[in-house]
């Protein structure tokens, strides 16, 4: 067994263990690979393993990921800037960090233009990390559901939050925000929660996915990248 193949083994374990001690079904709770500085070689491996979606944080690495891998899907979890929307529609089967109005226009203009449908994602910060994370605040949500419109070309999915780490209680926020969001549009919603150190308490609170890097391809060894 390789060491990506035992580490994920293992992440099956606690997620498996989470979802029982929670009464959740581990079938619907996705376990996203976060492969941001990760090599190609191991992305491939990783999907030998079954995996066929990956989170990335930068859009020029994941569009050059998705020209590599074209079987493959990825997910952009990072920071997007608005002159960096087109290339991130074109490349990414999903836009999970969507977090200000005028995003969401630039992306509804791009689609209708480009006449693609892409999965979006509404970022959100309840804590007041927006300046380390990027996210809005609940009335910000509301704002970008707004600027979205219902387009069909950008189905929302859920919301996406990186909650601060050991505390339940900013877990269970965002699992009433969501249900509240289900409740006004009558749609299912899902939630992005919960990262290496801190699955158990996301899937405890109701999270769908977790996103997780270091724990599943191991330390990142290629040099950092700029935000972009």
């Amino acid at each position: 067994m390789t060491d990506l193949a035992e580490r994920v083994r293992k992440l099956r374990v606690r997620l498996g263990q989470a979802c029982e001690a929670g009464g959740r079904d581990p079938g619907r709770v996705e376990l996203l690979p976060v492969s941001k500085r990760q090599p190609m070689g191991l992305v491939r491996e990783a999907a030998d393993l079954g995996f066929t979606r990956f989170g990335e944080n930068y859009v020029q690495e994941g569009v050059q990921k998705a020209l590599e891998a074209p079987g493959l899907g990825f997910v952009l979890i990072g920071p997007l800037q608005r002159n960096k929307a087109r290339h991130a529609l074109t490349s990414f089967q999903e836009i999970m960090t969507v977090d200000r109005p005028e995003l969401a226009e630039r992306l509804r203009h791009l689609a209708e233009e480009l006449d693609l449908v892409r999965g979006v994602w509404i970022q959100v910060d309840l804590w007041g990390e927006a300046t380390k994370q990027g996210g809005c605040d609940a009335t910000g949500a509301g704002l970008v559901f707004r600027a979205l419109a219902g387009d069909p070309r950008l189905p929302v999915r859920g919301f996406m939050a990186i909650p601060p780490p050991e505390d339940a209680r900013a877990f269970r926020a965002m699992a009433e925000m969501r249900d509240a969001w289900q409740q006004k549009l009558g749609q299912p919603l899902r939630l992005s929660m919960g990262m290496s150190a801190d699955l158990e308490q996301a899937v405890a609170a109701g999270s769908d996915q977790v996103r997780i890097g270091t724990a599943f391809f191991g330390n990142r060894t290629a040099p950092a990248i700029s935000r972009d």
